[in-house]
């Protein structure tokens, strides 16, 4: 779905930190800084909330490709 480094890498390039990012998907600030900093899984609806926060921000999540992935912004 998403992972931890996409989030940092879509703030990044969104220049979001996570208090923006967590009020913009509805969330608590605690939630985004656990999910980024460290090993906790999210509820799956708190990742369908963060994508779709990003989705309309412009964001595109590249899938995995040989291992790897990404972000970038829509053209």
């Amino acid at each position: 779905m998403i992972t931890k480094e996409q989030s940092r890498a879509a703030r990044g390039l969104l220049d979001w930190s996570q208090t923006q990012l967590a009020a913009k998907a509805g969330l608590g600030e605690s939630t985004i800084r656990s999910f980024e900093n460290g090993p906790r899984s999210l509820h799956p609806s708190s990742l369908v909330a963060i994508k779709s926060t990003f989705d309309a921000a412009g964001v595109v999540f590249i899938e995995a490709i040989g291992g790897e992935t990404g972000v970038r912004l829509r053209d």
